[in-house]
């Protein structure tokens, strides 16, 4: 059975893929949201095909006055369907470099606004930043995962700081995504395919206003800790234990890191 379910999602994942990307492409020249309609039936056609069904938590923590810096923990291939296919805001990703050579695919998040980062070359990463942060400014939302990859384990893992500096040159508001139980649809080096239930849940924006280099730390620790608030205990790992909801902080400069909106 499990063979079964496996082979239906590649064989559903293919053709979605090639026809809703195609049409993706196409209707990019015609509409600029179109891109994004197609991403969103893209994501849920291929959680149907998987047998996955995804309990979202937390959507009136957002609203359409954006833009937001979308933070999340990364479990595996399926967190993207999720995010696409559940999160109610369109938003551009800002995906490694080498997703933008996929067949079809890569051509279809150029034509939907997506930013690629080249992880191997420091000052490419840098200009990426600089240009999501101009989309974030000019009105639209991004989404990220700073760990960098997805974790083998569902555990998650320390934050990357280079994410962070798009946050501190938009200074616009982060919202913590935590995703759980998505590694175990697909584990990691595995081509088998596990139905299952995905929670997502979205936590209430931090504002960066004022946020600086020398805040950074304080932030990435406040997403960091937001996150791990709704994973497991085994997702959030054993160093410490989380309450359900991060404090307000004050930065050194004289701003504030606060969880209202």
């Amino acid at each position: 059975m499990r063979l079964l379910r496996s082979a239906f999602f590649y064989i559903i994942f293919f053709i979605s893929t090639m026809v809703l990307g195609s049409s993706a492409v196409i209707g990019s020249f015609v509409s600029r949201g179109w891109p994004a309609l197609m991403a969103k039936i893209w994501g849920n056609t291929n959680l149907w095909a998987a047998g996955v069904k995804v309990n979202i938590q937390g959507v009136e923590n957002i609203n359409n006055h954006g833009p937001y810096i979308f933070v999340s923990n990364h479990q595996g291939w399926f967190d993207i369907f999720t995010a696409l296919g559940k999160l109610p805001i369109r938003f551009s990703w800002l995906a490694k470099e080498e997703l933008f050579k996929v067949f079809v695919l890569g051509r279809a998040m150029t034509s939907a606004g997506y930013i690629p980062i080249d992880r191997k070359d420091h000052r490419k990463a840098l200009a990426s930043m600089n240009r999501a942060a101009e989309v974030v400014r000019q009105g639209t939302s991004v989404f990220v995962f700073p760990e960098g990859t997805r974790s083998a384990d569902g555990v998650i893992r320390e934050f990357k700081k280079g994410v962070f500096i798009l946050v501190s040159k938009s200074q616009q508001p982060v919202v913590p995504i935590s995703i759980s139980g998505s590694y175990r649809i697909q584990p990691k080096d595995s081509w088998m395919i596990y139905p299952g239930e995905i929670r997502f849940s979205i936590g209430k924006p931090i504002q960066t206003t004022g946020m600086d280099g020398r805040s950074r730390e304080l932030l990435i620790e406040q997403v960091r800790e937001a996150i791990r608030a709704n994973l497991t205990p085994e997702e959030a790992g054993e160093d410490a234990k989380v309450e359900p909801e991060v404090k307000n902080s004050i930065l050194p400069n004289g701003g504030s890191v606060c969880s209202d909106a």
